[in-house]
């Protein structure tokens, strides 16, 4: 194994246990997995079936991303089928580890610019909304200055879709037409009675993502306490996002 795979597989083990520790409330048992790219050609991926909180090196399959991302384009497979072609694209197939169902988003995720880590959880403040009839009009604007500067402008929202390639292509296209709105990618994706996508350059921003937008979604149900949210104008999320001293807190909290 190279400096390069060590190096992110410790920050990844370090990142997923974080992201499972049950006092943090942001999955439980089998849910979520976690990757982070260890170079242009392949990328480590949280095997399937793995408890987040539990993870130790051997919990990760090592996938080359050429296959992965060839199945976004590809025709359409059967469960069985997907499986197979993730077996195969393991960099090892003598590993017995299988790579997590929705290993084809994480393989397009990683494939963005700056973005070296993702953490794919089901935080229960964050699905209290994303299971609700009001999930797009909740997640409609931003609430305070360092939801912006931790989790950027926006996030991009996804209707409920059958996890595995059918998510991830919905997911692909949704990102495109983000990145056409924002000239930069998304840092955080909710998806409709499932849960949250942190996409990070650091391990460390994509812990902060998760626990901000879990703090986001807990001060956004309290809200509707009295009367529902107040959002910030678009000239004030503006302002905040291009600040140059708010570029420059953003870097230090990310550990960049």
């Amino acid at each position: 194994m190279t400096s390069t795979a060590k190096e992110s597989l410790h920050a990844l083990v370090q990142l997923t246990g974080f992201l499972g520790d049950p006092a943090n409330d942001f999955a439980i048992l089998g849910e979520g997995n976690s990757s982070a790219k260890i170079d242009e050609n392949t990328f480590w991926v949280k095997a399937s079936g793995v408890e987040m909180r539990t993870v130790q090196p051997d919990s990760f399959v090592q996938v080359r991303f050429e296959p992965v991302l060839a199945m976004l384009d590809g025709p359409d497979l059967s469960d069985e089928e997907i499986r197979q072609a993730l077996s195969e694209a393991k960099a090892d197939p003598g590993i017995v580890a299988h790579p997590s169902v929705e290993t084809s988003f994480h393989a397009l995720c990683l494939s963005l610019d700056n973005v070296n880590f993702v953490g794919h959880t089901h935080p229960t403040a964050v699905n209290a909304i994303a299971c609700s009839v009001g999930f797009e009009e909740a997640f409609s604007g931003r609430l305070f200055p360092d939801e912006i500067v931790v989790c950027g402008p926006a996030p991009v929202l996804i209707p409920y879709i059958d996890p595995g390639l059918p998510l991830a292509r919905e997911i692909r296209r949704r990102i495109d037409a983000y990145r056409d709105a924002y000239g930069e990618s998304p840092r955080v994706i909710l998806m409709q009675n499932h849960g949250m996508i942190a996409l990070g350059a650091t391990a460390k921003q994509v812990m902060n993502i998760t626990a901000t937008m879990v703090k986001t979604a807990r001060i956004l149900l309290g809200t509707y306490a009295l009367g529902g949210p107040h959002f910030m104008s678009e000239d004030a999320v503006r302002r905040i996002h291009t600040r140059p001293d708010e570029h420059y807190r953003q870097r230090l909290l990310a550990g960049e």
